[in-house]
């Protein structure tokens, strides 16, 4: 399985006539079994952890797989995976498709996955409505009793940007209100994303990373230039090689080049599963590193991709 916090990544899609979400692609780390039993399983509207995303135009964090509505329990329980996530993209009112991410749980597992929102009826600050945080109860707590206005916090920077956001050095870090707390249970980095698919409401996802168990090694977010025809880079974060995204800022991806072209090609998420056959510089970086696969989810803005977010493991 993938030695980071996420074990597991899918990619969900509507079929032809829209009734169905099927199976497109998913990153297994070699939970073949899990693999298998996905790849036969469709889901209608509200059904299981992608149809309940599609259903609520939201993200959705699903703590327990046993006692619930999820569907694939019994193979969960065989691949040792205790969370799921699921990420729905829009364009308009058009899904497009939904990514589910899932966690494991060991003593060891240390970070968190966390979904804020705002309803601009109710309040003016952003709060917790659920997260995964493996073992770190006490920042668990803490984030509980926490809510950000729009520009404070990783959640009040994606809140007020719109954008997606990597933050390094979180423990040290005068951006990050609970810094004091991240401090103590070693989470060091973290990336928030977007929500913008249900009208009148902010939603924003963060993956915060420990230095023993990273979200991901490699967090990257480039976005279109004017003509929508190559991506350019925003910035971004590696616990293997802290700088590289300096070459980076000199890189422009074309349509259709790696996952992150495909991207910003057919704006629906891609996979890369084995980098080691790419000879463009981007790829050549994650190999450097020692990064074997890529995750990349694009932001859509009134259906208008405005970001491509990657993620290496």
């Amino acid at each position: 399985m993938l030695n980071t916090f996420i074990r597991v990544v899918e990619i969900w899609t509507p079929s032809k006539d829209g009734s169905l979400l099927e199976f497109q692609d998913g990153l297994y780390g070699g939970l073949d079994g899990f693999r298998l039993v996905s790849e036969r399983t469709f889901f209608g509207y509200d059904e299981g952890l992608p149809g309940r995303a599609w259903a609520e135009r939201r993200p959705v964090i699903l703590k327990d797989l046993q006692n619930s509505y999820f569907v694939r329990r019994d193979a969960a329980a065989n691949a040792g995976l205790t969370c799921g996530v699921a990420i729905p993209i829009f364009a308009g009112d058009l899904l497009v498709s939904v990514v589910v991410l899932f966690c494991g749980d060991d003593d060891k597992h240390v970070g968190a996955i966390e979904l804020w929102h705002n309803n601009p009826d109710a309040s003016l600050e952003m709060s917790l409505v659920d997260g995964y945080f493996g073992h770190a109860e006490g920042f668990e707590f803490i984030s509980r009793h926490t809510s950000f206005r729009p520009g404070f916090g990783l959640p009040g920077l994606v809140w007020q940007s719109g954008e997606p956001v990597v933050m390094g050095d979180l423990g040290y870090s005068k951006r990050f209100l609970r810094a004091k707390e991240a401090l103590e249970v070693g989470i060091n980095k973290g990336l928030g994303l977007p929500s913008p698919y249900m009208p009148g409401h902010a939603y924003v996802m963060t993956f915060l990373s420990a230095l023993n168990t990273p979200i991901a090694h490699r967090f990257e977010i480039w976005v279109p230039d004017a003509a929508h025809e190559t991506l350019v880079f925003e910035g971004g974060d590696c616990d293997r090689t802290p700088g590289f995204d300096h070459n980076h800022y000199f890189s422009r991806i074309e349509k259709g080049q790696g996952a992150l072209g495909r991207v910003l090609l057919t704006c629906r998420p891609q996979i890369s599963q084995d980098l080691s056959g790419n000879s463009d510089p981007i790829a050549l970086s994650a190999q450097n590193a020692k990064l074997k696969s890529v995750v990349a989810l694009p932001v859509l803005k009134d259906g208008r991709l405005s970001a491509v977010v990657a993620m290496y493991f």
